[in-house]
């Protein structure tokens, strides 16, 4: 199992919220690249990189974080928040970036999401979910659908390579990850490459994921939070 440390974006700086919240925003570091560079010297090759700002906006802000990262640290990027059309997703791998993870709009405009899988690749494009209670939420988590993540999955069955599911309720808590709704989801869809995220609190829940068998799994404010530390995690 991967384990993928997150940054988040907001105003150019590495930021946590609790629950989706904006108004309960933390700030961790004024410089993202400088966070990244400690993920990277830990040992870690990947990284999810989310514009907070362009989620919320619609639209990516964000573009210089992105690149800035990509130019001066080797990891893999997976990037999303805000990536919307074609000039996004061609600037998203221009930038550098291995991957672009697409969320409301792969609930709003599948035709257009199907278009990218095909062109760029399954292995390139990952579906964000974002949920509320098994509803899928879109526009920097502030609209709940009435699709649920089961829904969502199925409409894109036999085009999706990795999922990357966040149970909002848990996300910034660290009081534990949505396992049974991953359970779920990899006994309905055993082909998926799951991406779990939201909860973390410890390795614990970092070997309860490993035996589930998700494929990677997404940690962030245990990391900043210091209850996990970057030396632990050569053990995945």
């Amino acid at each position: 199992m991967k384990i993928i440390p997150a940054i988040d974006i907001i105003g150019g700086k590495c930021v946590r919220l609790t629950q989706g919240n904006y108004g309960q925003c933390k700030i961790y570091s004024a410089n993202p690249l400088e966070m990244a560079r400690l993920f990277e010297e830990a040992g870690l090759d990947r990284l999810h990189l989310v514009d907070l700002d362009g989620a919320k906006a619609s639209g990516v802000v964000n573009w210089a974080v992105l690149e800035t990262i990509c130019k001066h640290t080797r990891l893999s990027i997976d990037f999303g928040g805000g990536v919307k059309t074609d000039e996004d997703m061609r600037r998203v791998f221009e930038a550098g970036a291995d991957y672009a993870c697409v969320g409301s709009i792969a609930q709003t405009n599948p035709e257009q999401t199907a278009e990218w899988l095909e062109k760029y690749g399954y292995e390139r494009v990952i579906i964000g979910a974002d949920v509320w209670n098994t509803k899928v939420c879109i526009q920097g988590w502030k609209k709940v659908t009435d699709t649920t993540i089961f829904q969502l999955v199925e409409s894109y069955r036999g085009r999706i390579g990795h999922l990357m599911c966040t149970d909002i309720t848990r996300d910034g808590m660290m009081d534990g990850t949505a396992i049974g709704l991953y359970r779920e989801l990899l006994r309905l869809y055993p082909e998926i490459r799951l991406i779990a995220s939201g909860g973390v609190s410890g390795t614990a829940d970092l070997q309860q994921l490993a035996e589930v068998g998700v494929e990677a799994v997404v940690v962030g404010k245990a990391l900043y939070e210091k209850k996990i530390d970057l030396k632990s995690l050569k053990n995945f």
